[in-house]
């Protein structure tokens, strides 16, 4: 869990605008956020198969908001990775 500071740090740090909420930049930024948690919390707790197979779900979505995009804005896909520091 991210806490509320954390996750509008993150959202104001990626918003394409002051209102900006939802859009996939951002989504893709709080999801890369837990994603770094959960992983964090699964190198200490190797055996919680409940929380692998949620990461396991949050990469998936995060693939597939990349995805989107990727196809609809390639610029804006390109400075998310970069900010991100996300390998393509």
């Amino acid at each position: 869990m991210i806490s509320t500071r954390t996750k509008a740090k993150v959202i104001k740090e990626v918003q394409v605008h002051d209102k900006d909420t939802g859009s996939a930049d951002v989504q893709v930024a709080v999801i890369s956020k837990r994603i770094e948690e959960l992983t964090s919390h699964l190198k200490g707790h190797p055996k919680d198969n409940h929380s692998r197979r949620g990461l396991i779900g949050m990469v998936s979505k995060r693939r597939k908001l990349l995805s989107y995009l990727m196809t609809n804005s390639p610029k804006r896909h390109g400075s998310l990775v970069k900010k991100l520091g996300l390998k393509k």
